[in-house]
């Protein structure tokens, strides 16, 4: 088995590149959970990477048995450190194969999916990674069909977006980097009725109709939907709130209506 114990390492150098989004056909997916779940999915793996205390675990080796035929290189606690972005590192890192993110899966959902009221999620520019993760995470949990990423949004496939999606995001159809106006043309087309989430919408989340298919659409953390981007969508919501509350955070607010959804369709 290969040891590796110099940074100076090309292979080293290349994960680093991975790691920094650097490399376009490459995702960085580190510690045990995520790297469970990408053996569990379609990913192809092309690298793993560990550290002796991995390899002396329990569940480390079980792991490396599974991973035996991708030669799994063993590298130095310093050289792993160097690597990690977590603050607490477990001693493994695969390289994966970028999932293709394109229309096209989600359209393969719509037509073969047995769900009587598709839901798709547009997220327009959420710059949170973690915040990104968490929402695909609870699109996973209820159902939806799809998730679309307008331009200008985080990775999706982040090291600290894959964390928070803990493996959604490995296996939910996804759209990234593309146009918010093309989306909406796109969801007429598909008859998908567009909504948003607006604190200034005279309907509340429990009173839309979630039992036929729909385009949900989150703006921006910091900015939510321009009157322009507002005025093209069907429909617009609001979660009432108390105590002269403002607003939620988006992960909460994506989970609150979601699940209302579910419970309509169901």
């Amino acid at each position: 088995m290969l040891k590796i114990s110099s940074r100076e390492n090309q292979r080293i150098k290349q994960v680093q590149k991975v790691r920094d989004s650097l490399i376009e056909d490459s995702i960085f997916v580190e510690g045990l959970r995520l790297a469970e779940e990408v053996l569990r999915s379609d990913l192809k793996i092309t690298d793993v990477y560990f550290t002796g205390s991995f390899a002396k675990s329990v569940r480390g080796q079980t792991f490396l048995l599974n991973v035996e035929n991708f030669n799994p290189i063993e590298v130095s606690e310093k050289i792993f450190d160097s690597l990690s972005d977590t603050k607490n590192p477990q001693g493994i890192i695969l390289i994966c194969e970028k999932p293709d993110t394109n229309k096209e899966k989600i359209e393969s959902v719509l037509q073969t999916d047995s769900k009587k009221f598709p839901l798709v999620l547009l997220l327009h520019q959420i710059n949170n990674p973690t915040n990104q993760g968490a929402i695909l995470r609870t699109c996973e949990a209820a159902g939806v069909s799809g998730v679309i990423l307008t331009k200008n949004s985080a990775d999706v496939f982040s090291p600290k977006a894959l964390r928070g999606a803990m493996g959604a995001s490995l296996r939910l159809p996804i759209w990234s980097n593309a146009d918010f106006d093309r989306v909406l043309i796109w969801a007429r087309e598909k008859k998908l009725t567009s909504v948003c989430a607006d604190v200034s919408a005279e309907k509340s989340y429990l009173e839309i109709d979630w039992r036929k298919p729909r385009l949900l659409i989150f703006g921006s953390e910091a900015h939510g939907l321009s009157a322009e981007e507002r005025s093209g969508i069907d429909e617009s919501l609001v979660i009432p709130m108390e105590n002269r509350v403002e607003s939620l955070n988006l992960a909460v607010s994506s989970g609150v209506i979601l699940y209302e959804a579910k419970r309509q369709r169901q």
